[in-house]
């Protein structure tokens, strides 16, 4: 197959180098900046930069959420090929974008690869980032059960470890909590003033719990924007158990908070991922 990918940046190059070396897919990148288009063949990461995104049977567009919508309006794609975003939200991006390429008679199948890092760019992208990732894949009414089936295919063709199905609005709803939360929660916990004190008294809960924090705001800003209902419910609903916390905390209730401790440490070995 041909593959075209749309931004080089992390996910973009990581998925270029991924497809391959495990397939034997041609691919070829599309990205404004000349250098990393120049690195990524000299690498051999793409094997072509044509920016005819009509010749491709599959083309990833790795941009920033409201970037990706325009891109792909903007552009025309090949009759019955394939086009995916790898955006973190998938409501916003099917809902502009979805209908308009099914009348076009191309397929639109959304995917986000659950794999990252605290860096950005292609300089930090690598051929292994989605070993034993999930890649999670969002068909919509329009799409062909043929067209997601190659999807899931060839996400583990990429070494990805599992493939899951979900709509859109279960997508935005679940990664919410298990994604976004978690960043919002490291950044809010490292502005404490007591963070400029920490040097020497800090070990692995500290480092666990403030590796997101060094996030891209650029990224980070509109998906969170774009998510923001289930996002703000997230976030509600933290406030709320760490105001549970804080009750039994000043109250000296030990008995609530050793149960509270112990609900937490209960559901966290009971859903522990293996």
């Amino acid at each position: 197959m041909k593959i075209t990918i749309v931004g080089l940046g992390l996910i973009g190059g990581s998925l270029a180098k991924t497809i391959k070396k495990h397939t034997n897919h041609t691919v070829n990148g599309i990205d404004t900046n000349a250098e990393t288009i120049k690195l990524a063949l000299s690498q051999g990461a793409i094997d072509t930069n044509i920016a005819d995104t009509s010749l491709a049977d599959i083309t990833f567009v790795c941009l920033y959420p409201e970037a990706t919508v325009d891109y792909i309006l903007e552009h025309n794609f090949k009759p019955a090929s394939i086009v995916s975003d790898v955006c973190g939200v998938k409501g916003f991006i099917t809902s502009r974008v979805d209908k308009a390429l099914s009348e076009r008679g191309v397929n639109f199948i959304g995917t986000h690869p659950m794999a990252g890092r605290e860096f950005s760019g292609y300089e930090y992208s690598l051929d292994t980032l989605f070993d034993t990732a999930s890649f999670i894949i969002t068909p919509t009414e329009n799409s062909s059960e043929k067209c997601v089936n190659l999807m899931e295919d060839l996400a583990y063709a990429i070494n990805f470890k599992k493939v899951v199905r979900a709509t859109p609005a279960e997508h935005d709803e679940i990664i919410a909590y298990s994604s976004q939360l978690a960043h919002i929660v490291s950044s809010s916990y490292i502005k404490s003033p007591t963070h400029l004190r920490q040097l020497g008294f800090s070990a692995g809960s500290f480092l666990d719990l403030t590796r997101v924090a060094k996030l891209n705001e650029d990224m980070w800003t509109p998906l969170f924007l774009a998510n923001k209902d289930a996002l703000s419910g997230e976030i509600s609903e933290i406030i709320k158990h760490l105001e549970e916390y804080k009750n039994t905390i000043d109250n000296t209730n030990a008995s609530e908070l050793h149960k509270l401790l112990k609900a937490g440490r209960i559901l966290k070995e009971e859903t522990a991922v293996l």
